[in-house]
């Protein structure tokens, strides 16, 4: 029987060992934990394995939980330090003895004294009978004086840079809110110098009260209330991300399980910032905007790239600080607003807040498009290229890029010739079913919908349309190409053609064809992408004199229609489609040589 995975043998001993999770390698500086079981019995191992991995697995997700420190978390703690200091002294002088108390006491020793034949010319004795008197006589001097000892090393120590008087309630208040600070950063030891900072104000209080002074205040600037609320831990149910799935599956505008998918991204890295257990009910425009600003220096692939592999947004924007990654764009700093904004709707809708804090928080939108379309020029120099006349090897991306004898005649070769003529989202065209495409009325179309078989997804229900096919890509050889996959069997038109692990079809492709464009010498700086197809598509329309508004339906602009869901419409209609999409031509391209 193979042994478990957990389960270590070193020497006669064994060991449970896990594999720390790679967002927490940071954290942790070790890509392992190991444990000695202290036994050499397998089957006593086995026993004794789980609870230590249930408690490791307990710890992972606690740590997940933790958020980095605010400034409103230092001010917090600062203030709760002071406040606590001095409600515990309220408290001591309460149970402190009054003078009636001492004199009962006083008398209850005479009384045992004689009871007992104390002989009073023996000091320990008379130490003995009265010690409980002797006590509770110099509780308040010796409570004064410790409180006055305790200042004068706190001075000191604030002055050293020493810790160790407040690391118990440094490390109590960390721990309490969760928050998430590496033991040696200087994060952790300003929160500490501020809590001194507290005490020394509170047992300077202390001290006035022993003068029966209670009217003194913090002379110390940083020792002040708190402005908002101390950290609320969430009720079951109530955390950002728990009602974030709710609203997920309820999506109330019927937005694609892509855009739901990038939202639920987005907003985690807001819930990143505020810290899992903060309930909805704290998400207020002061938590918008400091995590919009983090935002905005923000670098580009941030959860992708190695270098912020385990750390949280605001981690990550400080480390960007030094290696100086390139930061996202305007454009994404709205994308991420909006998926916070759509479901902060949502929770308006249902009573969970008032108001929505993301509202006019948005930055300025340029007016020009960032994406543009291929010159005709461009696009020969493509698709004379090793991706469409012949490659080193289709396996790897690196091959692809490399003239040879390989042909590839997958959705990597059909995708961009399909959108060119047809301004279809890539996506779209390659989740196609065999059954999608087919013949209406004598024309060929491709049915984009979310209906039939396999995973499918659109943008919007607007976006389930018909597009016929243009004959370019009838000469190109589709129709043959479709038929092909049929007869082999294949449901999929792109069997090839996969989502990656956040649900993005061919996303890996998208990613390489930039680059791709740039070795080509096509591409210089941004402009240019696999989406410069459906650009080009929009303005060929518009050449042949077209309005937006007489074909953005056909792009997927539109509300949805019992047409668009079914793809069966009247000869008529068809045949406006089919002039609209034949319309779309390219003086000066040459695709000849892939005939």
């Amino acid at each position: 029987m193979a042994r478990l995975t957990y389960l270590e043998r070193r020497g006669a001993t064994y060991y449970a060992r896990i594999d720390i999770p790679l967002d927490l390698v940071d954290h942790y500086r070790t890509t392992t934990r190991k444990k000695s079981l202290r036994t050499k019995d397998e089957a006593t191992a086995k026993n004794r394995l789980w609870p230590v991995i249930a408690t490791w697995r307990a710890e992972f997700e606690d740590t997940r939980a933790r958020r980095v420190v605010t400034p409103g978390d230092k001010a917090d703690a600062t203030w709760q330090h002071y406040t606590a200091t001095l409600e515990r002294d309220d408290q001591e002088r309460q149970h402190m003895p009054t003078a009636a108390d001492i004199e009962a006491a006083k008398e209850a020793a005479i009384e045992r004294a004689q009871r007992e034949n104390i002989n009073i010319s023996d000091p320990a004795e008379v130490l003995h009978a009265t010690l409980d008197l002797i006590t509770l006589r110099d509780r308040r001097a010796s409570y004064a004086n410790a409180r006055r000892v305790k200042l004068e090393w706190l001075r000191k120590h604030l002055a050293e840079g020493e810790t160790a008087l407040i690391d118990d309630e440094v490390d109590a208040y960390i721990e309490q809110n969760k928050l998430l600070i590496d033991p040696l950063s200087p994060e952790r030891g300003e929160l500490a110098s501020r809590m001194m900072r507290a005490e020394i104000e509170a047992l300077e209080r202390t001290v006035e009260r022993d003068r029966g002074d209670y009217s003194g205040a913090p002379k110390d600037p940083i020792v002040k209330p708190a402005t908002g609320t101390s950290r609320e831990q969430a009720k079951p149910g109530e955390a950002i991300m728990e009602l974030f799935e709710v609203y997920a599956a309820e999506n109330p505008k019927s937005i694609s399980v892509d855009t739901i998918a990038q939202a639920r991204r987005d907003v985690g890295t807001f819930v990143d910032y505020v810290g899992r257990t903060c309930p909805v009910g704290r998400i207020d425009k002061k938590a918008v905007r400091e995590w919009k600003a983090l935002l905005l220096r923000y670098p580009v692939k941030a959860t992708e790239t190695k270098d912020f592999a385990g750390m949280k947004i605001a981690q990550i924007v400080r480390h960007n600080e030094k290696i100086e990654k390139p930061l996202i764009s305007s454009r994404t700093v709205n994308r991420y607003l909006a998926g916070l904004s759509a479901f902060c709707s949502w929770l308006v809708n249902h009573g969970y807040i008032e108001h929505n804090p993301v509202d006019g928080m948005f930055l300025k939108k340029s007016s020009a498009s960032k994406t543009v379309p291929f010159t005709v020029e461009q696009m020969n120099t493509l698709f004379k290229s090793s991706l469409f006349t012949g490659c080193r090897s289709a396996d790897e991306w690196r091959n692809v890029a490399k003239p040879g004898n390989v042909l590839i005649r997958d959705y990597r070769y059909w995708v961009p010739l399909i959108m060119l003529f047809s301004g279809a989202r890539p996506a779209e065209i390659s989740q196609l079913a065999v059954s999608d495409m087919r013949q209406e009325h004598g024309h060929w179309i491709m049915h984009i919908t979310t209906e039939g078989e396999g995973e499918k997804s659109v943008k919007s229900d607007g976006s389930m349309r018909v597009v016929p096919v243009h004959p370019e890509l009838v000469k190109l050889g589709f129709i043959a190409y479709r038929d092909g996959m049929e007869k082999a069997g294949h449901q999929r038109l792109f069997p090839e053609a996969q989502r990656n692990s956040r649900g993005q079809m061919i996303a890996e492709y998208s990613k390489w064809f930039g680059p791709f464009l740039t070795k080509l010498g096509i591409k210089d700086g941004r402009g240019l992408s696999l989406y410069s197809f459906r650009h080009g598509a929009a303005d060929a329309l518009r050449r042949a004199g077209y309005l937006d508004d007489q074909f953005g339906f056909m792009l997927g602009h539109t509300k949805s229609t019992m047409t668009g869901r079914y793809g069966i419409m009247p000869q008529g209609m068809l045949q406006q489609r089919v002039d609209l999409i034949n319309s779309i031509t390219y003086p000066g391209l040459s695709l000849d040589h892939l005939k």
